[in-house]
């Protein structure tokens, strides 16, 4: 049972931060914005948070550190994707090539303002990880679940569920999301009823920007101590596990579970010993989560519905 545990706990640190992302690819798509941008957004989030933490930790640690580097993240992703929104739905540009100067942007302002700020021109910046809690009270006691799922976990896995669960609700069950899906679908009917779809593909882009963010820093925290300027191609995993959870929630949850699984197995097979007792060779490992996400798009590409009106400008004056 210990191997399962260690299993199940290590699928929560990657399959969380996936399941953020993607849901924040998801509003950003649903109004009708392609934004690719996720991998870049994700490390100007983790590089302002973890740089936050850095100055900081010296005199204040705990869940409050991590709390206010969450709001740190959330608040430099939204702004970020600023520059995507612009671009794409003012100025109404190719939203591939957007996204793209977003991903070129990112890693490269972060390691130039890494290697200004930090002495002897470093660019990784360093933390010392005191977010990881090793029991929830009395959750933590509970049989099979407890050790799964409140032991040696961090508070980031339950904002990850919460987003989940607030995500679906907004997209169907309010009117925020009836009308965004509309700007998605039919951006010409939702204006001929008074909605504004400029400011609705904002809000999506983002809402996606905050999410992506704060996906950045999730990732980051439970799986190292340091930060160097990337976050190992997550953004573009995300927009896999997207498009394989067929932009619907519950879905994307799934899916982020898949690859978390997948990603699992390549970072943490020495830590199951029935993976390491294979003889294979750390790269083929290495290799599981892209081989996954080929074989998987393969099959699920053909039935993939996007937004009918995902990629396309809005230009009021046509009908």
């Amino acid at each position: 049972m210990d191997a399962v545990y260690f299993l199940v706990q290590q699928m929560m640190f990657f399959s969380i931060p996936l399941l953020i992302v993607a849901l924040g690819g998801m509003f950003s798509e649903r109004s009708g914005v392609v934004n690719i941008a996720l991998e870049g957004i994700m490390v100007a989030g983790a590089f302002t948070s973890i740089l936050m933490i850095n100055a900081l930790q010296a005199g204040m640690s705990g869940q409050g550190l991590l709390l206010l580097a969450i709001l740190v993240a959330i608040v430099t992703g939204a702004l970020f994707s600023l520059l995507h929104a612009y671009a794409a739905i003012s100025l109404r540009s190719d939203q591939t090539i957007s996204g793209t100067a977003l991903n070129m942007i990112a890693p490269a302002s972060a390691i130039y303002l890494a290697r200004m700020i930090q002495p002897n021109g470093v660019q990784q910046i360093e933390f010392t990880n005191t977010f990881r809690i090793a029991k929830v009270p009395l959750l933590g006691d509970i049989p099979v679940l407890g050790p799964l799922l409140f032991q040696n976990a961090y508070i980031t896995t339950y904002i990850g569920i919460v987003i989940f669960a607030a995500s679906a609700f907004v997209l169907y069950k309010t009117r925020f999301g009836l009308r965004l899906r509309a700007c998605g679908e039919h951006p010409q009917a939702a204006d001929s009823v008074g909605i504004n779809v400029y400011k609705m593909r904002y809000a999506g882009v983002m809402i996606s920007g905050a999410l992506a963010g704060l996906g950045g820093l999730v990732y980051v925290i439970p799986t190292s101590t340091n930060f160097n300027a990337t976050v190992s191609g997550y953004g573009f995993l995300a927009l896999a596990v997207l498009i394989f959870g067929q932009w619907k929630p519950l879905r994307i949850l799934m899916a982020a579970f898949f690859f978390g699984l997948m990603k699992t197995i390549a970072s943490a097979y020495s830590g199951i010993p029935l993976l390491q007792n294979l003889g294979i060779p750390s790269d083929i490992y290495k290799m599981v989560p892209f081989i996954a996400t080929l074989i998987a798009l393969a099959f699920t590409s053909k039935k993939s519905q996007a937004p009918r009106a995902s990629g396309v400008p809005y230009d009021k004056g046509l009908r």
